[in-house]
This record gives C-alpha cells, structure tokens and sequence, in this order.
C-alpha cells in the first residue's frame, strides 16, 4: 500500500493518531454490545418462566453460551478473508456491525427461534468486525513498531470501556426490569458505534479500502502494470527481503502463543458462566446500613469516573477531527447524552434505595475497571527498560489466572452440596476478578501486537482470524468443561470445579515459560 501512512500521525491525541481513537470509540460501543449481552444470557436462559427466562437446566445454557462464544471467534477467520480479498477492512466493519445491531434487535423478543437468530446474527456480524479493526491498527503502526504495544492497550482499553459500561447497564437493567430492554440497549449502542465509525473512516486515508481500489491507487502512483505492482507488494509483504526460513519460524512462534490461548481462555471465559452463578447463588450480595450506603457511592464512582475519563478521550478527539467529521462526531456525541442519561437515573434510583441487592452481573464489571485502572501502567512497563519477552508475558499472565481461580477454591471450600447454601463473601470473586485482569493483560493485548510483528503484511487479517479460531476453541472448551459445574460440586464440591482452573494455567505458564529461549529463537530478533 502506498498510503502515506505519517500523515496519519500528525493530527495526535493523547500521543496516537486520531484515528486511534476514531477505533477505540467503535471498539467500545461494540464490546458494550456483546458484553451487555453476555452478562444476561446465562442468567436469563436459566431463570424460570415466571421471572421471563427460559428455565432451561445450568448445563444446557452453558453449553449454549460455550457455542455461541465459540461461535464469535471462529467467524473471524472468514471475515478477514471476505475483507482481504473483497470488502476491504473499513466495509467489514460497517458490515459486521450492521448484522450485529440486527442480532440484538432479534433477541430483545424473547422467543426460541428469535434467540437463535440473534445468536447467529451476532456471530456472522462479529466475523466481520473483530479481525477487520484490528488489522486497520496494524496497518497504521507499520512504520511504528515500537508504539505497537502501548497502541494495542489503549485500544483494549476502549474494549473494556465498552465492556464496563455494557455489564453495568445492561446488567441493570436486564436483572431489574426485563430481559428485553437489556438485550434491546445492547444494540442501541452498536447502532451508534457503526454510524460513527461510516462516518469517520476517510481519516484513514487508503488504510482498509476495497483491494481492487486499493490496486488501482497504487497502479496509478507508481505508474506500472499489473506484474510490477504484484512484485513491489511482494517484497514489501515480506519485510523487505525476509528469508522464507524466517517467516516460517515466526509463523510457528504464533501457533503456539496460539496454543496457549487456548489454555487462557477456557479458564478465563468462566467469567460469563460459571463465576456469573457462582455469584447469583453463592455469594453474599444483600447490603444493608452502612454496608450498602458504602456500596452506593463506591458504585456510583465507579461508574461515573470512569465514564468521565472517557468522556475526556471524546472531548479530545473532537478537538481534532470535528471540523473534518462532523457527522460522526455528533454521533458519538448522541451516544454519550444518553449514556449519561441512563447513568444519572440509576444513580438516583439507587440512592433512593433503603436496601442493597447487588447484581449478580455487577461482578463482571470489575475485569473491566481493572483494565481501565491498570492498563496504562503496563503499557508503560512494556515501554520500559523492564519489558519482557512475549513467552515470559504469557507465562506470568497464565499463572496470574491460576492464582485467581485459586481464591475462588478456597473462598468456596466451606459450601457444601445438597445443605442449606452457603453465601460467601464478594471479597473472593472481587479477588479472582483482580487476577485475573492483570492475566489479561500479560495475554491478550501483547497476543495482538505480536501476531502484527511476526506475521508478513499480506497475510495480517488471514492470521488475526486464524488465532481467533484458537480463542474460539477456548471459549468453547470454557462452555464444555463449565456445563459440569452442577455434577463436579455433588461428586465432589464446587472448590474441586474451581481447583481445575487453578491448576491447568499455572502448569500451561510454567511450561511456556521454560521454552522462552525456543521461542526467541523463532521469533528472530521480533521484541
């Protein structure tokens, strides 16, 4: 691509490109989606008929959610493809997030059928999406390697933006009014993520167009035909001269840092199962006196900093692109009005409550305040002299994960099946959550970065899809080994389910860390 990629990197916020940040708000609204909707589906599919669920049996809907999850990261290898070869990045994510917002329209019913038709819409939808924006990132940062990484969290931070925001409202609401207006508000948000992202797209340039307009661009600057533009794109593709040994060592250091995410996340993703009934019916969430005055105003800090912190990013960003974008821009503004609508009204209705019931969703916002809260600080330790090799970043986070499940084990040691449930305290899952974010960090963001390092430029959105069919299998194992949960706790308890966890991560990080020198080896000097 002959795009003049620097010009992109002149308008900055907050030391990045604009357009950095035109992604991370699209990113937000489309986590915020997916994620509301997470939070519910679990709870919903197991509530009975008379609370407006399905009242299907806890194996059934985890078995349900480990597909659908498994579902959302194994479109990605298609819909780079469809994006490589014929949409381009930017109609993708259009795309994507247009049958996304049709998905959460379709579940807002409440029906079986409009169940599995939202369900799949979401899954096509995200296909399209997921791969598409990070492969426009890559392509941004080709020239700035070493921004990469601190790139990559601040981008995952408006992941967890989105996530927050999605798990608290939808949550809410869902848990308090009805299922339908929190399945419904999840694709409010993506509605407005993909009017502002349609929008705002000319601010990258050529960045992500169709490849045959791409083609004919670059024909028409260098002024050749068809066999000279195949040769100059080739040697560019491959690193200007990359011997083939080299790219295939560097591909094979990406499948088993794929390999290992599979470990990751089929602990990890208990989050949206599992640990989501382990704290609607286990744990202690009914606040009274100063306990629940005291979680009012955490929660309500909670959620309006944060928020306010975003809203900052927002004001900055328009500082630089309104003039240029203004369509998109007041869109995402329309956005913000009414998410701080809704956040005021709950804020107040809480307030004006005597007693406390914590939602059992609520605990599912606390992998994402820990990202928002941590994540510039291991960017900065990614920058630093203190950096870390990948493998050893693997290694810590999956042992960081173990750790986590292993305060849900003890914490949960004293419930017994079949006798009078036992409410245990939040402090164990506010515990796990801790954990396991800072696991997340180690993994997911650097997972990113490093894939767009070692792999060559043509094959950028092929292989981020290719390693979201590795997250796939994880989720899906996630789902699988989750549906035992009830056999596993009257075999033997529901410390034994959480000790599983515990101890697969820490031996999957203990083995990666020690073939740390075989990967640099593979890797070939890629930091």
């Amino acid at each position: 691509m002959n795009t003049d990629i620097e010009n992109l990197f002149k308008d900055k916020v907050l030391g990045h490109p604009a357009g950095l940040f035109v992604l991370f708000f699209t990113e937000m609204w489309e986590r915020f989606s997916y994620y509301g909707m997470r939070a519910l589906l679990v709870l919903f599919l197991i509530s009975s008929v008379t609370d407006g669920g399905f009242g299907w049996e806890k194996a059934e809907a985890l078995s349900l959610y480990g597909t659908y999850t498994m579902g959302v990261y194994l479109t990605p290898v298609f819909g780079g493809l469809i994006a490589d070869k014929l949409l381009g990045y930017r109609w993708a994510v259009v795309l994507g997030a247009l049958i996304m917002t049709m998905g959460h329209a379709a579940m807002a019913f409440e029906t079986p059928m409009m169940l599995y038709m939202g369900l799949g819409c979401l899954m096509v939808g995200n296909g399209l999406f997921k791969p598409n924006m990070t492969s426009i990132i890559s392509n941004m940062y080709k020239n700035h390697s070493e921004k990469k990484d601190g790139a990559y969290s601040i981008f995952y931070m408006g992941v967890n933006a989105g996530a927050f925001l999605g798990i608290m409202l939808c949550g809410y609401i869902g848990e308090n009014y009805s299922w339908s207006l929190g399945f419904g508000l999840a694709g409010v948000f993506m509605f407005f993520g993909m009017l502002q992202f349609y929008f705002t797209q000319n601010i990258f340039g050529d960045i992500g167009i169709p490849p045959q307009k791409e083609k004919a661009i670059d024909l028409e600057k260098i002024g050749g035909d068809g066999d000279q533009d195949f040769v100059e794109n080739s040697n560019a593709t491959n690193d200007e001269g990359t011997s083939k040994k080299v790219i295939i060592d560097r591909l094979i250091a990406v499948v088993i840092f794929s390999l290992f995410t599979v470990f990751f996340w089929a602990s990890f993703e208990q989050a949206g199962g599992s640990m989501t009934i382990f704290a609607e019916e286990y744990t202690q969430r009914n606040l009274t006196g100063g306990f629940g005055t005291l979680f009012k105003y955490i929660d309500a800090l909670l959620t309006i900093i944060p928020l306010g912190i975003i809203t900052y990013v927002l004001y900055s960003l328009f500082k630089k692109t309104f003039s240029k974008y203004a369509l998109g821009n007041i869109m995402l503004s329309i956005s913000f009005i009414i998410i701080w609508g809704i956040v005021g009204w709950k804020v107040l209705r809480d307030f004006s409550k005597e007693t406390v019931e914590v939602p059992a969703t609520w605990f599912g916002i606390l992998n994402s305040l820990f990202i928002i809260t941590l994540a510039p600080a291991f960017s900065k330790w990614w920058e630093s002299k203190y950096n870390m090799s990948g493998p050893l970043k693997f290694g810590l986070g999956l042992l960081l994960l173990g750790v986590g499940f292993g305060f849900l084990a003890l914490g949960s040691q004293d419930i017994i099946s079949g006798e009078p449930i036992i409410k245990v305290s939040m402090f164990w899952l506010i515990a796990a959550y801790l954990f396991h974010t800072m696991g997340e960090l180690c993994i997911s963001p650097v997972s990113l970065s490093y894939i767009s390092k070692l792999v060559p430029a043509k094959w950028i959105g092929f292989m981020f899809g290719v390693y979201y069919l590795f997250i796939a299998m994880g989720n899906k194992l996630a789902g699988t080994i989750g549906s035992y949960i009830e056999e596993i706790e009257k075999a033997y308890s529901i410390s034994t389910f959480f000790l599983i966890f515990t101890i697969v991560p820490v031996i999957a990080g203990l083995i990666i860390t020690v073939i740390n020198p075989l990967m640099k080896r593979l890797m070939h000097g890629v930091k």
